[in-house]
This record gives structure tokens, sequence and C-alpha cells, in this order.
């Protein structure tokens, strides 16, 4: 202790005092290396403190050693988190490095520091209804449980010193703790914690309630006092006979405990039955400690009849969190009901300290008896537990490694499963969001609409009006949600789509001089099995049907002397097809020496040289040349495999040109369409027909189409484009 040179004698003399108390805390509990590990922390805090260091009128020191000491005593921590404890403020105040820190205490001891700032920065201003994402967002970036005691008793002895702060940040602190900290620690069981936790937030939350009730338990000492030493007179006569040594403690219940079940019940305070409890605390051996909790049941029922429905035995089945106990409520002279709980003096350091106290009646000590209590305590964390008595909500922390939590601008957080995505998140927000999302920023970064989504980020979506739901992005969602919302999205605008289709198909029934009616509509739903009319207009306005074949269905259908037009349909696709083979040897070669065989390229794919195609034979207009992954082309082949012939790319030199559209999507920069002409015009030399680019909020998405050789040059050209500094996804879409 060397650098305590540094401050004033009195300073000196204070320190040296705490820092006997936390020595005399921990001399029972810590091995020889733990209590080397405290005295090096220690020297590392008083080293990096500074003189004029003072918080809450205490310096700096001062308040790490008195914390630290109330966790030894009070929470069972052990050495490593008390190394962590000591320094937690220093190095956040001071800007002490984690090179230090390992070089110093060792790299476990900076880990814990590290999550500890991590969930420091976190903004925990938050209200009931965010409060279970927050606390699972600060569990789950924990992976050190060490770092939850030590924040829930900082909570707590922050709390305890509340006189000292401001208001704001009085009531900040306390919203903190009754909605995150404080369900915590009744998960680990620290169920005194939750208590204090929960009065303090009370006495300043709901001050005139906390004070009345305060007032009424305390005019009520002596009475209860009384009653307690007469109601147990007979009871402890009965368990001395028995050869039992027991303590036997009164206690009132919380004050806040009593307000949730007047509030719950809808009573009055003097309605309460069980406004506090009596605590039978047996001293006998592990192997005896069932049999004598049920003795003492049985000795107390003897003179006081129970209430069944009230016996809750957790000393069969223990709680997740440890907590063993049996509790019996029993009615007295007068119709007053008292709780008794019953408990050996190993179950009730359990109960005072939670998970903490397993590993030291174990007769474990250091670090390998604190690592088996870090796995009781995530098996508590994790466990789907509940119990059904206590008034707050469980964690609900199973899925933990299955979810994430990111915030929206706003601060608000939202719970998703892993490998959920921006896109999740949009539809997740609103439905017309997620229809028009083109990424997001996260972070204060663009990104683009496949993002996966980590713990803590904030994500702010951008859109485009321009945007809308696509098929392929059911295969970016993971939520059933968005996946809904995608399906109902598509519906409704296969739906408009199909509006547009009607009205086309209207137009082309009046110039083919052919009634517009559900007749007609229906004759050519079953022809070309569709499931219903608006299947129909749909392929319509997309171009996924040719109108001729309609036109010749239903002029055919008109033909009094054509009964067997199906037929002679067949058969003369069938000669058509022949003659096609013939003058291929099974393959249809494209290329302008093509003779006898009219064609043309399908424009709902667009097939470009080097696409793998087929050919469609038609009775009019000869042959349509698909790709083989034309959004047709399913239907084609299982509609009409008959009309379907093999057809092939000429291998020799390529000298057209064919139409090909890009989708584009981006970061928007300046100059963001002028670099991509150049990359298009100059670099490549290939002519555009056209080119649309739409910006918002930070983003693009555009059209291009232009003219390529083949699908080599196309791959080029992607290739290039890729390269242009914002470009995210480059799409072909026809």
């Amino acid at each position: 202790m060397d650098s305590l040179e540094k401050y004033s004698n009195d300073l000196q003399k204070l320190v040296l005092n705490q820092y006997g108390e936390l020595i005399r805390a921990c001399t029972d509990e810590y091995s020889a290396s733990g209590m080397r590990q405290i005295r090096k922390s220690v020297d590392f805090l008083i080293e990096q403190s500074l003189p004029e260091q003072v918080q809450l009128g205490r310096h700096i020191i001062l308040l790490a050693l008195k914390r630290a000491e109330m966790m030894v005593r009070e929470l069972g921590m052990d050495a490593l988190g008390i190394s962590a404890v000591l320094i937690i403020d220093v190095v956040e105040q001071n800007d002490v490095s984690y090179d230090q820190i390992k070089a110093k205490l060792g790299e476990r001891t900076g880990q814990i520091i590290k999550e500890l700032l991590k969930i420091s920065d976190l903004d925990t201003t938050t209200n009931n209804s965010q409060a279970e994402n927050m606390r699972n967002l600060i569990l789950t970036m924990a992976t050190d449980f060490r770092v939850i005691l030590i924040k829930i008793a900082e909570r707590l002895f922050l709390m305890r010193m509340m006189g000292k702060l401001e208001e704001k940040e009085q009531i900040a602190l306390t919203c903190d703790a009754k909605f995150i900290y404080s369900p915590l620690a009744h998960r680990l069981g620290l169920y005194n914690v939750m208590s204090e936790m929960e009065d303090i937030s009370m006495s300043l939350l709901e001050k005139d309630a906390y004070q009345e009730l305060d007032a009424k338990l305390k005019a009520s000492t002596k009475e209860r006092d009384r009653f307690i030493k007469e109601f147990i007179k007979p009871i402890e006569d009965a368990l001395q006979k028995e050869r039992l040594k027991v303590e036997i403690k009164g206690r009132p219940k919380a004050i806040s405990s009593i307000w949730r079940k007047m509030k719950q019940q809808k009573v009055e305070f003097e309605e309460v039955y069980d406004k506090f409890a009596l605590r039978i605390i047996i001293d006998t051996p592990l192997k005896r400690e069932k049999a004598d909790c049920w003795r003492v049941y049985s000795v107390i029922t003897d003179y006081y009849q129970p209430n069944p429905e009230r016996l809750r035995d957790w000393i069969s089945a223990p709680k997740s969190n440890g907590y063993e106990s049996l509790h019996t409520t029993v009615v007295i002279p007068g119709g007053e009901w008292v709780e008794i709980q019953i408990r050996t003096a190993r179950m009730n350091e359990i109960a005072e300290k939670g998970l903490a106290a397993h590993w030291k009646y174990k007769g474990i000590k250091g670090q390998a008896g604190i690592d088996q209590w870090i796995g009781k305590v995530r098996e508590a964390l994790d466990s789907r537990d509940s119990d059904a008595s206590n008034l707050i909500e469980d964690l609900k922390l199973s899925q933990f490694s299955k979810e994430i939590f990111v915030f929206t601008p706003n601060g608000d957080l939202k719970k998703f499963p892993e490998k959920a995505t921006v896109l999740d998140f949009a539809f997740d927000i609103h439905t017309d969001v997620g229809s028009t999302c083109v990424g997001a920023r996260v972070n204060g970064k663009n990104v683009p609409i496949r993002y996966t989504l980590r713990n803590g980020d904030k994500v702010e979506i951008l859109r485009s009006k321009n945007q809308k739901p696509k098929i392929d992005w059911q295969n970016i969602v993971v939520t059933s949600k968005a996946k809904g919302k995608i399906k109902l999205a598509l519906k409704e605008e296969k739906r408009k789509e199909s509006e547009n289709g009607k009205e086309f198909l209207m137009r082309r029934f009046r110039n083919w001089k052919i009634n517009f009616n559900d007749t007609s509509i229906r004759r050519v739903i079953q022809h070309f099995k569709y499931r219903d009319s608006i299947d129909l207009y749909f392929d319509v306005a997309t171009e996924k049907v040719d109108l001729l074949e309609i036109k010749e269905f239903l002029s055919t259908e008109k033909k009094p002397l054509e009964q067997k037009s199906g037929k002679i349909e067949e058969e003369a696709v069938e000669k058509l097809v022949i003659h096609a083979k013939q003058e291929s040897s099974d393959f249809l070669v494209i290329d302008d020496k093509l003779a006898n065989i009219d064609y043309k390229l399908g424009k709902c794919c667009n097939p470009i040289h080097g696409d793998a195609i087929f050919g469609f034979v038609t009775i009019s207009a000869g042959i349509t040349i698909h790709r083989k992954n034309c959004p047709n082309a399913q239907q084609l082949l299982s509609r009409y495999a008959y009309r379907v012939v093999k057809a092939r790319w000429n291998q020799a030199e390529k000298t057209s040109s064919f139409p090909v559209t890009l989708q584009v999507t981006g970061i928007d920069d300046l100059g963001i369409v002028s670099n991509i002409s150049d990359v298009i015009s100059k670099d490549l030399q290939v002519n555009m027909r056209s080119i649309s680019i739409d910006s918002r909020d930070g983003m693009f998405e555009g059209s291009i189409t232009l003219f390529v050789k083949d699908t080599q040059h196309l791959e080029a050209l992607i290739r290039k484009l890729k390269r242009v500094k914002g470009i995210m996804n480059i799409r072909r879409t026809s």
C-alpha cells in the first residue's frame, strides 16, 4: 500500500480501517490465492485513484472497499468477483486500459470489467412493458454471471445511499431497480435483496402509501411481539421435548409485498391475513434435514389448524434458484392467519445469499467452487420454473441462445429470434414499413435488408415509395410474423396486378370482337388449368400467358363444325414439333441461319446467348424461346409438355446483342449514377437502353436496361459494377 502516501493522513486512516473490515470478511471465505487476488486489487485501486476523486460525499476508494465488503458478507461473492468490484469505478472514471488490468490482475478480471462497462453503456431507462427485454439483453451480454451479481449489488449499494443523490438520479435508479434488477435478484434467490430494493423503490415512487403502511406496521409492533411470544410458547416447549435445536424468528412482511397484496386482492391493510411470518430454523445434520423439517411441521399442526392449500414443499423439490424451505399457513384463535417457514441453518443461508451459498456447503473454497456456483446460476436463469405465488414475472430465458434484442431509434427494445434480419425488424414495426423497406441504418451505418441483426444493434429502417414486396423476401425473413405479412402483401400486390390484367384483357376481347363475360373467362380458366380468374388476370398482367393462344382457343370455340378443336390443335402442334425436331436433329439451333421456322424470344424472361433455353410451340406464332429458369417455365413444362422442343444456341461467333434488365440497390453517394454509367458505357462499351435511379434516406435502388452479347459478357459486367463504391446488390430481373 505504498501508493497511500499521496493521500492525506485522515484518508489513509479511513482506508486502512475499511480495508481491515474487508479482510476480516474475506478471511473465512477465501483460500490463500483468493486473498492474494484481493490484496493486489486493493493496491491497483489505490494506485489508479486520485486524491480529489470523491463521490456521494466519500472518496472513491472508501466506496469501493465498502461495496466489496457488502458483497462478501451479503452475497457470498468470490475473490474473482470482488477483484472486479474493487476496481470497476476507477477503471470507468480514469480510462484504465484492459492491458493494464490484465497485466496486474489477470485476464478473467479484465473480462468481467469489459462486460460491466458494456452493460453500463446501455440506456436502461425503460418502462414495465420493455423491462423483460432489457433484462434479457443484459443477461445475454453477460457471459460471466458474476457480472449480473455485481450490477445487482451496485444498485442496492447506491439505493442505500439514496439521500445523497439528486431527485432525478433517485428516480432513474429506482426505476432501474424496480423493473430490471429486483426481478433478477429474485431469480437468483436473493430474496432479501429483492425485498429491500422494492421497499426503497416504493418509498420513493409511492411515498404516501409507503409511509401509511410503515406507520401501521410500527403501531402494531408491541401487539405483534406479544402475539408472537404467546404463539410460539407451546411450540417451543413441544420442540424441546422432541430434542430439536431451533431458533424462532418473527418478522413483518416487506411493505412492498403487503402493498401488492392489497392492490391485487383489492383489500384493506387490516384484511391482509399474513402481514407477518414466523421462521423456524433448525440446527441439524444434512442427512436429517428433511425428516426434522417435517417433524417440526407435525408439532405445529398439533397446536394450530393448517390451510392445506397454502402448503409449499420446496424441500422435496427445491426451486430452480436453489431455495429450500417448507411453508405452511395456520389459523390461530381469533381467526388470524400466520405464515410459518420451516428450514435448516444451511437452507436459511442459501435463502439469504442465494445460489452463492451452495458452493460453501460443499466444503469447496476458491475458484473451483465458484465455477460450480456459476453453473447453478446459469441453470436458474435458463429455467422455465415459475413460482405461482410470486407476484414478480419470470424472466423466460430458456430461449436465450436463440434470441437477440435490438433498439428502435426511440430506444425501445425489440426481441427477435436468432438470425433475424432488417426485413424482420421492418415488418415487426408495421406492414407498410416492411413493404417499402430498402435497407436500414444500423449503429449509424447503412446496411441491406438481408443484414443479420446482432444484440444491442440500434436500427433505423430506410424506405422507398417505389419498393414492393418480392417473392424471394420470404427466404430473407425468419419470423412467422414477417412471413405472414409478406404473403399478405404479395397477395395484395397480386390483386392489384390482376385488376390491371383484367382491364388489359377486356380491351383485347373488344379488339378481337369476343364477348368478355363469365362464360368466356370460365372457358379460358378451365382450358389453361388456372385455379381462378385472379391467377389468369395476374399472368396476363405479367405477360406469363400468350394472349394469341387465348384468342386462338376462343376463336376455335366459336366455330360450330370444330367440336374436336382440342384434338385438332394438338395434332397441329405435334406436326410443328416434329418439323422443328427434323430441322435441328432434336435440337432447335437458334441463330440467323434458321430457316422455315418462325421463332421469337420470350418477353417474360429475355433469354440471351449462353442461357439454358427451351422452345415452346404455338400454332400461329411459331416457337417462343424461354430460359429454363423463366418464371413461366414450370407452368409450361407441366401443362404443355408436348409443345416443348429442345433448343441450344449456335456456338459460332456472336454478333447479336440482347436486352437485359438489372435491378441495382446500394448506398446513395455523390456521383453514383455517373460512376455506374462510366462502367457500362466507357469501360465495357455497352449500350444502355434506359437507367432509372430512385434515392431516399441514404439508399438508392434502380433499374438498368442494356444490351449484352451473351452470359459471359453479362457476368463480366456485373462483376465490374459490384466494384463501384456504394453498390450492395445486383440482380438480373429479365
